[in-house]
């Protein structure tokens, strides 16, 4: 507050200390305040009148800004307690007074549901982003896929757009993104062999399923302990009564789906809930969807996503419809569905979000970059769309422009090792040399055990860039001993033993770089390349044409095939 005497700061209540809304401070210590700031002002008054009127002020402020006295919030009836704590994200606070509620009066429905809503929202998982194919979906996928699809028309088998030389690649063999979201890394493995050469599959006993983002918090929920034992005996819950209650209906899927992860029962109260209402109810076919989709039911969800849609509109069920095409790896009618949902809600920044991420499984990169700016018009702040517009200006040879938007995720308030060690190659490549360093120790001290390799790969660059050889096979090794299966850092270590006239080394690097990264068409013809030189036709040769099936569009690999055929043709 402001005026004519001055300036004066007050504490203000803290709400989030206590649930009783105790007062901060009383009006005797505003008084004792108002004594001491009443001593330094001196405008042609009285000091008492001064007083006066600042006592007058401290008073009407305390009791605006009083919410109730802890007598008054210990009367307040227990029930309205828990509304309040629930209201405010207080969730076990409110747990813990409906459980002594319960005891008083276990058959109290409202009672009954508030707690099952609180203990929902303590494990709540957005599950729309946590879709992943893992080894379970491989081994137990029925569904008949193209195994020859048309190019541009499948996300299991990479495009052979330009793009796939300027940017590195991931296991699925698709340009790496901007950031990292479920299945960019590990794609959509067409194999059991490329499912278990997947990264980080083998860093943790559970099993590799569909489930990753959401279980790992999920399952632990509901194996928590409790005094009087589960909250909820599932087994012998009568569903079928419950069913024809939608006020007690809703709560209660939420809670067996997302605190117990019990599929299953779940489902059997969709079905039942979806029967009562006489098929009229859009929540409950998106809710059985859901589950058909967890239980791999593909077919089955596209059908109760589809009917919800001719019901209501809605965001989530679009995404939700997107993502049953993109398991069926029909990206072209996921790309339908989108614009379809645009048509409803413009310029929707999830919708257009897809559309963008599917462009860029497609390797239609320019189409991406064009998305992801619309998306930045209407959310400036939208982090996926400013890394992965930085990334596409970084491999584009505009490091200038990438630092802007890599600044930017900075000043966001986003600290990692993966965008220190971004904004470190922009200023080496941008020519900024004094930044450069200090970005890459602030990436190293951040960088988790999964990064730290990425890092020392990268800086051997900076190393190679002003011509420490040492120093870069130096990092290279370190980068080796924080991941021994980092294929780009073998193909490199390969080329430094070529320079260093050492090429039987330089042939066991490239051929361990290309046993654990067959997607890389780097170690294929710096073998090829090697070999040709020393006299092994026949293997450049054969190493040539794996080096053209990763990137059919290399110039130098062409050449170095034509060379070959016309020597054997002379043969």
């Amino acid at each position: 507050m402001e005026n004519h005497f001055g300036k004066i700061t007050l504490s203000k209540p803290d709400h989030n200390s206590n649930p009783n809304f105790p007062v901060v401070g009383s009006l005797v210590q505003y008084e004792s305040d108002a004594l001491d700031h009443s001593g330094l002002l001196d405008t042609g008054r009285g000091k008492r009148a001064i007083y006066q009127e600042y006592l007058y002020t401290f008073k009407k402020i305390a009791l605006v800004q009083q919410p109730w006295s802890s007598q008054e919030a210990s009367n307040m009836d227990p029930f309205y307690m828990a509304l309040s704590l629930f209201r405010r994200k207080k969730y076990e606070q409110c747990t813990s007074i409906c459980s002594e509620l319960l005891e008083k009066n276990p058959y109290d429905q409202a009672i009954w549901t508030l707690k099952m809503k609180a203990l929902t929202e303590q494990v709540y998982v957005d599950d729309i982003e946590a879709e992943e194919e893992g080894i379970a979906e491989v081994l137990m996928d029925n569904d008949a896929i193209a195994q020859v699809p048309r190019p541009g028309t499948s996300l299991r088998i990479p495009g052979t757009s330009i793009a796939v030389g300027f940017r590195p690649r991931t296991q699925s063999g698709r340009p790496v993104s901007g950031v990292v979201r479920p299945g960019t890394q590990s794609g959509r493995p067409g194999t059991m062999e490329q499912a278990l050469k997947t990264p980080r599959t083998s860093r943790t006993s559970r099993p590799i399923t569909s489930q990753s983002a959401r279980t790992v918090r999920l399952g632990t929920a509901s194996m928590l302990s409790e005094p009087d034992g589960p909250f909820i005996q599932l087994s012998r819950i009568n569903l079928s009564k419950y069913a024809t209650q939608p006020s007690i209906a809703k709560p209660l899927f939420e809670y067996i789906f997302y605190h117990e992860n019990d599929i299953r029962h779940a489902m059997e109260l969709a079905v039942q809930a979806t029967q009562a209402c006489q098929f009229k109810d859009w929540w409950w076919k998106v809710q059985l969807g859901k589950c058909y989709f967890m239980l791999g039911m593909v077919r089955d969800a596209e059908q109760q996503f589809r009917s919800s849609l001719r019901q209501q509109q809605s965001v989530e069920t679009f995404l939700r419809l997107v993502r049953v095409y993109i398991r069926l790896d029909q990206p072209l009618s996921a790309l339908d569905v989108c614009k379809t949902g645009l048509d409803h809600f413009p310029a929707e920044v999830t919708l257009t979000t897809e559309i963008a991420r599917l462009f860029e499984g497609l390797n239609n990169i320019p189409m991406s970059v064009k998305y992801y700016r619309e998306i930045l018009q209407e959310d400036s702040t939208h982090v996926e769309a400013i890394a992965c517009i930085g990334m596409q200006h970084f491999y584009t040879d505009q490091p200038e422009v990438a630092l802007r938007f890599y600044r930017r995720l900075l000043q966001m308030g986003i600290y990692n090792a993966e965008l220190f060690n971004n904004l470190g190659l922009c200023c080496f490549y941008a020519q900024q040399f004094d930044m450069t360093l200090p970005c890459f120790e602030q990436a190293l001290s951040l960088a988790t055990d999964e990064a730290v390799a990425d890092v020392w790969y990268n800086i051997s660059h900076i190393a190679l860039g002003v011509g420490d050889v040492n120093l870069a096979m130096q990092c290279l090794r370190l980068a080796l001993a924080s991941d021994n299966n980092h294929a780009p850092s073998y193909n490199n270590l390969g080329v430094l033993e070529i320079r260093r006239r050492h090429p039987e080394q330089a042939i066991s690097f490239f051929q361990a770089s290309a046993s654990l990264a067959p997607y890389l068409f780097e170690p294929h013809f710096n073998h090829a390349t090697l070999a040709h030189k020393i006299g092994d036709l026949q293997t450049s040769y054969i190493v040539i044409q794996k080096a053209l099936q990763a990137y059919p569009s290399h110039v130098d690999s062409k050449e170095l095939l034509k060379k070959l055929q016309k020597h054997f043709a002379f043969i």
